[in-house]
């Protein structure tokens, strides 16, 4: 069923929102994925904030162009392509990165982060980032080590003065 041109505009301007309140877009292909599939992944993506959208490219260009946003459209020629939009820069490209692991037939071809063109090995390196929770445990792990270590020698004084006390102490009631 072909769409109006009215709808098309619509489509396009919702589009164009789109990309303005995201910070991570991420092309894939999804040639060979059922609907079964399909449906499991916008799932899977929405319960992370992520919107995927399966669109024409050209619908998808006049859009980025009228957002202001730098999209290489050359990454995604030839390709059937299902747009994932994120509120944040990693999570798309880690979460549509996971489902490929899954599903082999899920493939990243680009993206863009921040309204600026991102390669395909931009995107799987964001894609391998540890989270921001793993990132704000491993700071907060490395600030609290070296004050576990001073702590660790206190206590190792303490204990030898302790232990040096009651060695007098037995030796006092002898």
């Amino acid at each position: 069923m072909a769409i109006t041109r009215k709808e098309k505009e619509e489509l396009v301007s919702q589009i164009k929102e789109t990309i303005q309140n995201s910070k991570s877009i991420v092309f894939t292909d999804y040639r060979g994925l059922n609907v079964e599939e399909m449906t499991e992944l916008r799932a899977d993506l929405r319960q992370k904030g992520i919107t995927l959208k399966v669109m024409k490219q050209t619908l998808l260009e006049i859009a980025a162009r009228e957002a202001g946003a730098n999209i290489d459209m050359t990454q995604i020629k030839n390709h059937p392509v299902a747009i994932a939009f994120g509120a944040d820069e990693v999570e798309p490209a880690k979460a549509i990165y996971e489902y490929s692991k899954k599903n082999d037939k899920l493939e990243m071809v680009g993206g863009a982060i921040n309204g600026k063109v991102a390669t395909i090995e931009e995107i799987k390196a964001l894609a391998m980032m540890p989270s921001r929770e793993e990132m704000y445990g491993r700071i907060v792990g490395s600030l609290a080590s070296p004050l576990r270590g001073i702590a660790n020698v206190l206590q190792g004084n303490l204990r030898g003065l302790v232990s040096v006390l009651a060695q007098y102490q037995e030796s006092k009631n002898k």
